[in-house]
């Protein structure tokens, strides 16, 4: 192997150890309370904006409540491939299964013939899911008119998720959907955060820390 040319640190393990050590350094987080810390270092790690984790909403033991769901075996849905791909298999504590129904037969036609996004109407596809014992977690971390779709749906009698991650993100319809995540009255444990941030990367982040379970 030749020398590098460049000083860099090339180990990947050596490199997210000290991602984290300069993100705990850097950002202020002790105000947030159990798994929502490790929650918000990811969500700073996938953005490298330390003022990310001020934008976080969530509701009380959110993270850990979403927790015991993966412990007890709730599929996660996604809403897109990238949050799939994001998420770490081997930290998901029940073998859990992670489903994107995006591609299923169908759904970019029926999406096409009724003027919808491919993301609203794969989040139809979800039902059978939603009724899995104890509920599925839901992840957005991309499509703002899928998580509308899943709010409309609970609020017309679909089962309730374990859990609801909303991380939409866009100039249309995520600032907007987040709120409404947020401000509906679901009785359900709710992680969002508030504006145009987000992304697959911070949605399939905060899965991960969730799985890990880490002690901030």
């Amino acid at each position: 192997m030749s020398s590098s040319r460049f000083d860099y640190i090339h180990d990947p393990n050596a490199i997210s150890r000290e991602s984290f050590v300069r993100i705990r350094a850097e950002a202020e987080l002790g105000h947030l309370p159990g798994l929502m810390r490790a929650v918000a270092e990811r969500v700073v790690h996938a953005t490298a904006l330390l003022e990310a984790a001020d934008h976080l909403r969530f509701s009380d033991e959110a993270a850990e409540r979403t927790r015991e769901a993966l412990q007890a075996g709730a599929p996660i849905l996604v809403d897109a491939h990238m949050v799939a791909r994001g998420i770490t298999r081997r930290f998901l504590p029940a073998n859990n299964a992670v489903i994107c129904a995006l591609d299923d037969d169908g759904v970019a036609e029926e999406a096409k013939a009724r003027g919808e996004t491919r993301s609203a109407i794969a989040v139809e596809r979800w039902a059978t899911h939603l009724a899995h014992p104890g509920g599925a977690v839901c992840v957005f971390g991309n499509a703002p008119t899928a998580l509308f779709r899943l709010l409309e749906m609970v609020l017309d009698g679909a089962p309730k998720p374990a859990a609801i991650l909303g991380f939409p993100v866009g100039f249309v319809g995520a600032a907007e959907s987040k709120q409404a995540l947020f401000e509906s009255a679901l009785d359900v444990p709710v992680i969002t955060m508030v504006g145009r941030l987000g992304g697959s990367a911070v949605a399939a982040g905060a899965v991960n820390a969730i799985a890990l379970g880490e002690n901030p």
